[in-house]
Formats: C-alpha cells, structure tokens, sequence
C-alpha cells in the first residue's frame, strides 16, 4: 500500500496544488515531484522568474510557501504497480473537510493533472468559495511542450 506524504500548508496558503499520489521515484526520496523529469519545479521556477533553482528540498518548499502555495495529495493512499494514475486500486482520499477548516484561506485548487481532479470531485464534489483549476499533469508520461504546460499552469498561479 502506497502512503501520501503530510500536506505542505500554513496559516497562509492561498493555493493548493494537488496531485494524485506520489509515484515511484518521489517516495523513494520522500519528496513531492522528487522525479528530476517531472516538470513541476521548473514550471514554478520559470513562473516566478525564479533564476536560481534551489537544490535542496526544504528550499524548495521555502518558494512555495513564500508564494502562499501549498501542496497535497487527493490520496491518503493506494494500490499501485508502478507511477501510473490508470494503475491505482483501493484508494482512500484525504481529508480535506478537515484540512479547509483548519486553513482557511485555501481559496483555489490547482490539480497536476485530470486523474488528481476525478478522485477529488468524486469524493468532494465542488466546494462552495473554492475555485478549481485542472492543470496538464507535470509527469514525464505527459508528453506537452512544456511551453504549453508552463502557459496553463501560469493561467491558475496568477
């Protein structure tokens, strides 16, 4: 059974981005997009004209917070052979009734990818005072010039 990591939030996020689960190389170094072919951390970095990319983890998640970003995943946890959302069984969702009540700014939610927005909106529908952006997935599976990806997810970081 594959667990999601703890949600990155704080008492300012504004946004939180959602992915589906972790896949294979992101928990074996404990770390969200912790795949260096995802494009994730170039997406933020080349949106916030952010030059210098920060090497270590906890810097990263330093950019994301200082933007009032945060990160979660839809999936408390899964069966899944491999990283592929299509092979994901016996899933569990997080709680997010919770996480909202706790974070009360949260007011948009950007998904990495359709699968991410499926399994949340199945579960929780669409939440009063919440807007939802479905983002391309970042994964290296989606083959999108990554200028088109960088030009969408930008639409939902403004």
């Amino acid at each position: 059974m594959i667990q999601s990591f703890e949600a990155i939030v704080n008492e300012n996020t504004q946004i939180l981005i959602l992915g589906t689960i972790p896949g294979v190389a992101s928990l074996k170094k404990q770390q969200y997009y912790g795949n260096p072919r995802n494009n994730f951390w170039k997406i933020i970095y080349a949106h916030f004209d952010i030059t210098t990319e920060p090497i270590e983890y906890k810097d990263k998640i330093s950019v994301l917070q200082s933007k009032n970003i945060g990160l979660w995943d839809v999936l408390k946890n899964c069966d899944r052979q491999g990283s592929l959302d299509i092979a994901i069984k016996n899933q569990t969702e997080n709680d997010f009734h919770t996480l909202f009540q706790l974070y009360t700014k949260i007011s948009t939610l950007l998904f990495n990818g359709k699968e991410s927005h499926r399994y949340f909106y199945k579960k929780y529908g669409q939440l009063e005072g919440i807007t939802y952006y479905v983002m391309p997935s970042t994964s290296p599976a989606n083959t999108m010039r990554f200028e088109t990806k960088l030009a969408l997810w930008s639409s939902g970081l403004k």
